[in-house]
């Protein structure tokens, strides 16, 4: 059986300490959103080109946390009705006080076990494959590569599936519970986007009414992950 957790923390490729030889934590204008590389699987589906574009976003700095970070904090602004261009970035210290539900290893419903992790991936590889880029050859290259990682067979045969499928948007919506699920389902699908790409813009505009999520509780989710 999947270690749901443990999957989704290497599947990032994020770390829980600062950025290596800098000594500090990432600062505002995007927080995390500013981070190295983004490693793991996900460094591999989003594609090198991609990863410098975005900053590394927070796939690359803090893996889990770090997202539970940025959307809890995007919740918080929009609860307390904040104007998003002006509104706070989360930093280190809010990975420190995130809501329990926001955090994947706590968030899970009766029932659904350590599920909302496994969703978390699926949403990352859904989004990864909106543009059209993993082709046939792609997705070769990224199996050769996944192979090599230290994941167990069924982490491994996870991501196989989830990429020889085609994105099942229902499927994903249909797995989350509550607006601060779809609030990170949102957020990690966001930063693996490029929005200046008009079929990454066109899912997630679809996600996002999928979800059933406010306009401007999305705009504030857009925001932690740019700092824009």
């Amino acid at each position: 059986m999947i270690d749901a957790n443990r999957f989704l923390e290497q599947f990032m490729g994020g770390n829980t300490g600062t950025p290596q030889g800098t000594g500090k934590a990432p600062g505002s204008g995007g927080g995390f959103a500013k981070g190295a590389v983004a490693g793991g699987v996900l460094g591999l589906l989003v594609g090198n080109k991609k990863v410098r574009k975005m900053g590394g976003g927070l796939l690359a700095y803090g893996g889990a946390a770090a997202a539970g970070a940025l959307a809890f904090k995007a919740y918080q602004n929009w609860q307390q009705g904040k104007h998003v261009a002006t509104a706070p970035v989360a930093t280190e210290q809010d990975m420190r006080h995130v809501d329990a539900r926001f955090l994947p290893q706590q968030a899970a419903t009766k029932g659904s076990g350590d599920n909302f992790a496994l969703t978390l991936v699926m949403a990352m590889i859904a989004a990864a494959k909106a543009d059209g880029h993993i082709d046939a050859k792609e997705q070769t290259h990224i199996f050769e590569q996944v192979e090599k990682m230290s994941l167990d067979s069924e982490s491994k045969g996870f991501v196989f599936d989830a990429l020889r499928q085609p994105a099942d948007m229902s499927q994903i919506a249909s797995q989350v519970h509550g607006i601060e699920q779809a609030a990170e389902v949102y957020l990690v699908s966001r930063s693996v986007l490029d929005v200046d790409h008009p079929a990454e813009r066109a899912y997630l505009q679809a996600l996002a009414h999928r979800l059933d999520l406010p306009t401007d509780l999305v705009a504030h989710l857009d925001h932690q992950v740019t700092g824009e």
